[in-house]
């Protein structure tokens, strides 16, 4: 595994309110469609030391995730969770709530609450969605949409064992200072592929739930 500099730009150290007023401004108002010639689909396949086509986005299966950033006395936080750890793909990986899209949600946005609340048991009423990040590719197969929300306290979590392990909350001020967004690397399917990571005390954010995080803030800088 390797460590790669990332380009020097400012830290967002915001408050709930300010992210919100930022979000609304800068996140899309509504999910990116599939083929969006204007703004292309981030993922995987941009973060690569080799030229790598994109990946075939019609043939990749759909998903959405909820970005959930709950306001705390402290500084506003986002909610993660660490898959189970007998799960047979990306066990105990650290990852947003979220999964496929089922036939019948008929959007991003019913998808990522269906899933969040299944996983981790968060009702719905407590979330007010901000906008949507672009589509992200991942190498095995997901076009994801990340719905980006914030959560209103007090509420509790039904932790689902058979998805997911737990659920924690990290500070939005880490995650959204760019000095904290390594690049490292390692072999994949014979191949050196690179990635964001987040290391966060024990916890290691990595891949698309870290591209993902890079994409919000990136987004927010403008």
């Amino acid at each position: 595994m390797t460590s790669m500099q990332t380009t020097a730009l400012p830290a967002l150290n915001l408050t709930a309110e300010a992210f919100a007023a930022l979000a609304l401004r800068r996140l899309r108002a509504e999910p990116p469609a599939f083929g969006d010639v204007i703004s292309r689909p981030r993922g995987d396949h941009e973060l690569q030391p080799a030229p790598m086509s994109q990946p075939d986005e019609a043939a990749a299966i759909p998903a959405a995730v909820l970005i959930a950033i709950v306001p705390r006395p402290e500084g506003p936080t986002v909610l993660l969770t660490q898959r189970a750890a007998a799960l047979r793909n990306h066990s105990a990986q650290i990852a947003f709530p979220g999964g496929r899209v089922d036939a019948v949600d008929g959007s991003p946005v019913i998808t990522a609450l269906r899933e969040t609340e299944e996983e981790i048991g968060l009702a719905r009423e407590r979330i007010r969605t901000l906008g949507f990040l672009d589509a992200y590719l991942t190498g095995t197969g997901y076009r994801i949409v990340p719905v980006v929300a914030l959560v209103e306290p007090p509420f509790s979590l039904t932790i689902n064992t058979h998805e997911v392990d737990e659920a924690f909350e990290t500070p939005l001020s880490f995650l959204l200072d760019p000095a904290n967004h390594r690049r490292e690397g390692r072999e994949w399917k014979g191949l050196y592929r690179t990635y964001y990571a987040m290391p966060f005390g024990d916890r290691y954010i990595w891949g698309a739930t870290a591209g993902m995080i890079r994409n919000l803030y990136e987004r927010l800088v403008g």
